[in-house]
């Protein structure tokens, strides 16, 4: 993968860090019904939201991965495109908080 860190991501390169996001959730057996356009909507919103670290996020100890990636799929507040309630919940790999 290549380093993007002080550079802005592109929205093709955000695509496929969500795209590895949701693999590796997958991979590690992580609930999301097998609805992959939900799972990325989802981390899109979250990532419109608060700027996540995708990089970091996907490199994350499993311990790290699961809490961010449990904290957005069952906190998120699914009502419109993107959302923006995530009642209270804040991943640890945001960047801002708004």
């Amino acid at each position: 993968m290549e380093k993007t860190q002080g550079k802005r991501l592109t929205e093709q390169k955000k695509e496929f860090l969500y795209l590895d996001i949701i693999e590796r959730a997958s991979r590690m057996g992580l609930e999301f019904n097998d609805d992959r356009l939900a799972a990325m909507m989802d981390i899109e919103s979250a990532d419109r939201k608060f700027n996540l670290r995708l990089e970091e996020w996907l490199k994350a100890d499993d311990l790290n991965f699961i809490h961010d990636w449990a904290g957005i799929r069952d906190s998120i507040l699914r009502n419109h495109f993107p959302a923006t309630d995530f009642r209270g919940f804040v991943p640890r790999f945001a960047a801002r908080v708004q």
